[in-house]
């Protein structure tokens, strides 16, 4: 039988690029005489800009300090011991970068001991233990602070979670068995699934706080102080510390049943981690710990060594590292500055990318339209959603007199635009109005303006060639809703010289969106690839299969909704508008459905009805059944799927030929940012590669081992 130490040693020489955290331990006298006390203080060195994270010699050096401390308590010397971490910082849990080395069950079997072996020790201390959350905490870094018998949290923390759902882990140290058994399971699944699958929302202070996960909350500003004030006061007997009690009867079970209802609603099965997770807090109802533990160790080994992990943390990654650092991005220095932003066009989607640049750059927006009416109804959005963020507290009064300030509307473009840096127009989706527009802004903004396109599909090359300036032209792709989706495609024409691309990659970071450069190909990425896999659902409906087996047969991929539900977002005419542009590309392969023709010539909003008899669930409408002139091909939900994924394997294939983005990664950066693809999918490509597909229609997978798969 290994030791702590043994396993942590062998888990170290795994991974040697470790950013190792310290723990320091010294001692101070609380105050009201209640005794000498331990303090841990978790440190990587780093600021707070690298958080701290436990890796195997991290783990090792909170083992040794708690040696430490339990033969000071062992003694006598200490009355009590806590845990803290650096300015702004907690913890925020185990070290991805390590989990992606590890390549056999028993290494992966011997991180999740190691962690619960080390963690555990706090609660066997002779002397209470107590768990300050000064700053973000996340997965580990919440879980050691639930070993602890107390816990006190910073007002002003921004970001406390279990994530690791999110990533297609279970939380592994504890999570699962300590934190319902503290909080009661509805809590503890709302925590850790309902919250991981919500696109990992994270819980402030205060929320930690209500919830019961800590007992007592301070301002930040002297949150240590104040927490030390606390702890002496519990010691003393001065504070009791009361809990709610747990009902460990049909309200534990119904809230795993509620959290079996949440998994199956977002990944419909795809994904095992959710239901490995609830299996665990189910267990735990007899609050038997050390069962939870073995159980947690189990579910963590078998994770790590599965595919939808390996795709989580590749995810992950692109989000966090790519999607910072854009690919093919020209040098940053040749952007120039943006001190006033012209949109045209006044609706919906102008007024959002309005507000949008208003609120990030803070910097005069104008708009314009082709009459007066249309532009003070696009003026009249952005001033109503400021006063949105002002009766919610997201802004101040002196913040919202500023914005709304900022943001005007005329109808002379020569007015608006002579001094604008970057105009984006929003207007109608047709070649020769939006040839005409930039003509028009041509004329009158100054020579270094960028003209920017948000077109879904049109060629960004095209609608600059009538231009004497082609050359500042750039596409600008955002998605729809403008301020949750976080893609922005970059367009290049073929023209576009680099200081207006890098202006346009300054003004997306600024935006706060992901940027992906893409070539001026039709429907650039995201568009492309859905219209293709739409377009194959459209095409064995209309060969004869139900409507019911073509939208099942997709519900393995845990997508964030069924095709048809995605298209009525979009809209048909949206929809019928884009296969329309790609069929003029790629006649071979982008149909254009007869059915969705006549489903938008009939002015329906999409293929489903909804009403309360039956819960809101889409029902076939019977008008559009109606419609359907159908084939009589009936394929199984089976067939459907690999036709389906078929078709996209192909499509990305064809694209990374094409060279219309630099690597496979960024197609899957687009698809988890720009539709909000699944981590478990690792965007589409991991999945495809896992499923045999990539090969079998290309011959080779997208990705190389080992990079969203265990390696070699």
């Amino acid at each position: 039988m290994s030791t702590t130490a043994e396993l942590l040693k062998g888990a170290a020489e795994l991974f040697p690029d470790e950013v190792v955290t310290s723990a320091h331990v010294r001692h101070l006298d609380l105050p009201f005489g209640a005794g000498r006390f331990a303090l841990i203080t978790l440190d990587n060195g780093f600021d707070h800009t690298k958080p701290t994270t436990f890796g195997p010699q991290s783990l090792a050096n909170l083992n040794a300090a708690i040696d430490q401390v339990e033969q000071e308590a062992a003694a006598g010397s200490i009355v009590g011991a806590g845990i803290t971490g650096k300015p702004f910082i907690f913890a925020v849990g185990a070290d991805l970068k390590g989990v992606e080395l590890l390549k056999k069950h028993d290494e992966a079997l011997a991180i999740g001991k190691g962690g619960h072996d080390v963690f555990k020790r706090l609660s066997a201390l002779a002397v209470p233990t107590f768990a300050y959350y000064n700053g973000a905490a996340m997965g580990g870094g919440v879980e050691v602070g639930l070993h602890c018998s107390y816990r006190t949290v910073s007002k002003a923390i921004p970001a406390f979670s279990l994530p690791e759902v999110f990533l297609g882990l279970v939380p592994g140290w504890g999570g699962c068995a300590i934190l319902p058994n503290l909080i009661g399971a509805e809590r503890a699944v709302s925590v850790i699934i309902e919250n991981s699958l919500n696109q990992n929302r994270q819980l402030k202070g205060k929320q930690v706080f209500e919830l019961g996960i800590a007992d007592a909350i301070f301002e930040g500003a002297d949150f240590l102080e104040q927490s030390l004030l606390w702890t002496a006061n519990v010691l003393n007997g001065t504070t009791e510390v009361v809990r709610a009690e747990i009902d460990r009867g049909e309200a534990w079970d119904a809230a795993v049943a509620k959290g079996r209802f949440i998994a199956d609603s977002k990944v419909h099965g795809a994904a095992p981690a959710a239901y490995r997770a609830l299996d665990i807090i189910a267990a735990a109802k007899d609050g038997d710990l050390q069962a939870g533990f073995d159980a947690e160790d189990q579910a963590l080994a078998d994770l790590i060594m599965g595919g939808e992990l390996r795709s989580g943390i590749y995810a992950f990654n692109l989000v966090q590292k790519r999607g910072k650092r854009p690919a093919g991005a020209p040098d940053k220095s040749l952007a120039r500055p943006v001190t006033k932003v012209g949109v045209v066009g006044a609706g919906l989607m102008a007024s959002q990318l309005a507000l949008l640049f208003l609120r990030r750059l803070e910097v005069p927006v104008v708009l314009t339209d082709i009459d007066q009416e249309r532009v003070d109804k696009g003026v009249g959005y952005v001033h109503a959603e400021i006063q949105k963020l002002l009766g919610k507290g997201r802004i101040n009064q002196d913040k919202a007199n500023r914005l709304t300030a900022l943001v005007t509307g005329v109808l002379d473009k020569a007015e608006g635009f002579a001094d604008a840096d970057f105009i984006i127009e929003a207007v109608f989706e047709e070649m020769s109005v939006k040839q005409k527009v930039f003509a028009e802004v041509e004329a009158v903004a100054p020579a270094h303006a960028i003209l920017a396109t948000n077109t879904s599909s049109l060629s960004v090359s095209e609608m600059a060639s009538k231009l004497k300036h082609p050359e500042r032209v750039v596409g600008f792709h955002f998605f729809n809703p403008v301020a949750i989706l976080p893609l922005l495609e970059i367009v290049r024409g073929e023209l576009t010289d680099d200081a207006s691309l890098a202006t346009a990659f300054g003004v997306a970071k600024k935006l706060k969106k992901t940027a992906v450069l893409t070539k001026d190909a039709p429907a650039f990425v995201v568009n492309r690839i859905l219209t293709r896999f739409m377009g194959e659902i459209q095409n064995v409906i209309d060969e004869g299969t139900p409507v019911a087996t073509a939208e099942k047969a997709i519900e393995p991929l845990g997508l964030p909704m069924s095709p048809l539900v995605l298209l009525e977002l979009v809209g048909p005419a949206i929809g019928l508008h884009v296969s329309e542009t790609l069929n003029r590309s790629f006649p071979e392969r982008f149909t254009v459905s007869p059915n969705l023709a006549a489903v938008v010539k009939a002015g329906k909003r999409g293929f489903y009805v909804y009403n309360a008899e039956n819960g809101f669930k889409p029902e076939l409408d019977p008008e559009v059944a109606a419609l359907l002139v159908q084939g009589d091909s009936v394929l199984t939900e089976e067939q459907v799927r690999d036709r389906v994924l078929d078709a996209v394997a192909q499509e990305i294939g064809l694209m990374l030929e094409e060279g219309v983005v630099a690597e496979a990664q960024d197609i899957d950066l687009c698809l988890i940012t720009g539709a909000g693809w699944p981590f478990h999918l690792g965007g589409i490509t991991p999945y495809l590669d896992r499923e045999g597909v990539s090969e079998r229609v290309n011959g080779k997978k997208f990705l190389a081992p080992g990079v969203a798969s265990v390696p070699a």
